[in-house]
This record gives C-alpha cells, structure tokens and sequence, in this order.
C-alpha cells in the first residue's frame, strides 16, 4: 500500500485475538479474505459465530471468499479524529459470495468524494503485526457480481 493509505499505529486499535476471530484478523498473511461458512446450508457468517443463524448447524469452519465485493453504503469521515486532516471513506461493502454479507472497512487509494453506493471493490490488505486489516480498493474490472443460486449449496 503507499504512504498516502497508511494509518498512524496511535490510532488503530488493535483487534483483540481469539480462538473465535482469529482466522479472520490474520488470513489475510495469504492475501485471501476469509469468513465462517456452515457444512450444513453453504451460509455465510460474519461476525463469528459458533452456529449458523440459517439453519442452527454447529459445523462453521473459515473459508476464503473472492475478496470481491460492490459499495453498499458509504459515508466520507472529514473529522481529524486522529489529528490527521485527510478526509477518508468509510463503507459497507456488500461480498460477491452472499446477499447481506457485509463488512465495514476503509475504501483507499482513490479519492473518497469519488467513492458511491454500487462502485465494485476488492479486498487488500494493511498488516499491522500479526493482523491483517482487510480494506477495499475500486476494482479495476468492475464485472457484474456472481450470486450463486442459493436454494443450491456450492461446491467449497
């Protein structure tokens, strides 16, 4: 990531590491974005859960999604919480791989007046220690989203 996408260490709490998130915080030293899935129903969760909100099932296991995913809120921070001057959007992005799977993150490296509601993004990912913050960027192939049939489980 450049300079410009960097956040001061003073600023960004850090996530407190469990058995129950850990596989999320640290996936990303594989580049690849992960969520807990259900064996049973093919469901997506996030936040960590230990049971499928969907079908009750107790078998969820982290699995790694595409890291795609399109703009389904956003909102532009111009307060210098941290000191910091440099406005910078913060955003629901809405993952390719199930209705409703959202996860609010930074978008960076563009402009974030630029940034709208629709506007397909990509996962990458700032380290800090052993977590890797999952960001988005604006996808440069902003190809229509995938949505799997879901009255049919994937292949995982």
């Amino acid at each position: 990531m450049s300079d410009e996408t960097q956040f001061d260490d003073r600023f960004r709490v850090p996530p407190a590491l469990d058995e129950t998130n850990r596989f999320f915080w640290t996936s990303g030293a594989d580049g690849r974005l992960r969520f807990l899935r259900c064996a049973a129903c093919g469901y997506w969760l996030h936040p960590p859960s230990p049971w499928c909100p969907e079908c009750g099932g107790r078998d969820v296991a982290p699995e790694a999604v595409s890291g795609r995913g399109v703009v389904h809120s956003v909102t532009v921070n111009h307060q210098a919480w941290d000191g910091d001057q440099t406005p910078y959007a913060v955003a629901l992005v809405e993952l390719d791989e199930q209705a409703g799977l959202r996860l609010t993150t930074n978008i960076v490296g563009v402009d974030p007046e630029l940034v709208t509601i629709d506007d397909r993004v990509h996962v990458v990912f700032e380290q800090r220690g052993d977590v890797y913050y999952p960001l988005f960027e604006l996808d440069p192939d902003p190809a229509p989203a995938f949505r799997p049939d879901p009255d049919r489980n994937s292949d995982r």
